[in-house]
């Protein structure tokens, strides 16, 4: 099965173009290698996949040819124990750092406009 599919089957992509997308942008590698989207793919692969900041490296259990529920689709692969404690610890991180710009209140008062002023010259 190619790779491209098979990410879209297993659910780590909405569509196969953002899969074959993901691939031709180097965000998956297969067995340590970058690979193009028609990749054959066979159980036992190891694949590293990099969606936004998160990067998951799961080995294949086996193949599907139609995209199935997210509980069948989980079935096809194994996550590694050290990348899923790491995408656990990632989250919680993530949790605990403030949001950016909750500090900002908004619009400067009239006042506070005439010191940026003021400081600008």
């Amino acid at each position: 099965m190619r790779i491209d599919k098979w990410l879209w089957v297993a659910r780590f992509f909405k569509t196969r173009s953002l899969a074959a997308t993901a691939i031709a942008s180097h965000r998956i590698k297969c067995n340590g290698e970058h690979v193009k989207p028609a990749r054959e793919l066979k159980a036992g692969d190891e694949l590293e996949i990099t969606i936004g900041q998160t990067i998951f490296v799961v080995i294949v259990q086996g193949m599907a040819e139609q995209r199935r529920p997210a509980p069948e689709a989980r079935l096809l692969y194994e996550e590694t124990p050290e990348s899923e404690a790491r995408r656990l610890r990632e989250q919680e991180l993530k949790k605990l750092a403030p949001v950016p710009g909750s500090d900002l209140r908004g619009r400067p008062t009239k006042r506070e406009g005439r010191l940026i002023r003021g400081l600008k010259g």
